[in-house]
């Protein structure tokens, strides 16, 4: 069987309001290049971990819930993990999403962006794209990679037509600072195909994955932001025209 027809996955769930519009069924593939510092999914870094599947199987899985998921305005979300480390697995499943009438979104780091073909793209109706941060020092410390791709992915799927929401987790002491928000504002006002940004608290959601991996939590006593920063920065958002919430 074609490689294109496989892929590894985590798991998949039903979401409402989170993972894009309505209630969505949710496809967690596995693997992920970055190692970001809170990240509430640290099982699924690596791809030997996840589950053999096939595009047929996953469709089955999703066939079951069409009717819930259309009748709520929803779809199919893939995330990860991140979805573009198995660009023809994702692909193929989006292309078979959009054949069968589903709304499909791409919540993704960008980081990988070069390998989503303009053919990937042209089946995806939304990308949650997380723009970790706007300070490229900041970045690299946060994730382990560089700010660049995912900047180059957002004016491509902008000159495209892609249809964007910015995710942006506000992590006190490494997200909250003015000058780098105010930077992101104006590149993201900059681009007509964003939608909204979502700024998302920072949580310790996933701690306990860490124990069960015997994995340090880094940022396990890092405070959660309270509610006039989150305000604070969903403001400077909406200062340089950009729907915040």
């Amino acid at each position: 069987m074609s490689s294109v027809r496989r892929g590894r996955i985590h798991s998949w769930d039903l979401s409402t309001g989170v993972d894009g519009p309505g209630t969505r069924f949710v496809l967690f593939v596995s693997g992920c290049p970055l190692r970001c510092l809170y990240c509430a999914n640290p099982d699924t870094w690596h791809m030997r971990d996840g589950k053999e599947t096939t595009v047929d199987e996953v469709m089955t899985e999703i066939e079951k819930y069409r009717a819930f998921v259309t009748t709520a305005g929803g779809g199919v979300t893939v995330t990860g993990g991140e979805p573009l480390l198995q660009p023809e697995f994702t692909g193929e499943i989006l292309r078979r999403c959009k054949e069968a009438g589903l709304h499909t979104a791409l919540d993704t780091s960008g980081f990988l962006g070069a390998r989503a073909s303009d053919e990937l793209l042209s089946r995806t109706d939304l990308v949650l794209l997380d723009i970790k941060s706007f300070d490229i020092t900041t970045y690299r410390r946060l994730t382990g990679g560089e700010l660049a791709p995912t900047l180059s992915f957002a004016t491509r799927l902008d000159r495209l037509g892609v249809r964007m929401r910015i995710r942006y987790v506000l992590v006190p002491g490494w997200t909250d600072a003015p000058e780098s928000v105010d930077g992101l504002a104006r590149f993201v006002a900059g681009l007509p195909a964003v939608q909204q940004v979502d700024v998302l608290p920072f949580h310790k959601l996933g701690a306990a994955k860490y124990d069960v991996l015997g994995v340090p939590f880094p940022l396990r006593d890092t405070p959660r932001p309270p509610a006039e920063l989150v305000e604070r920065v969903r403001e400077q958002f909406r200062g340089q025209g950009v729907a915040a919430y």
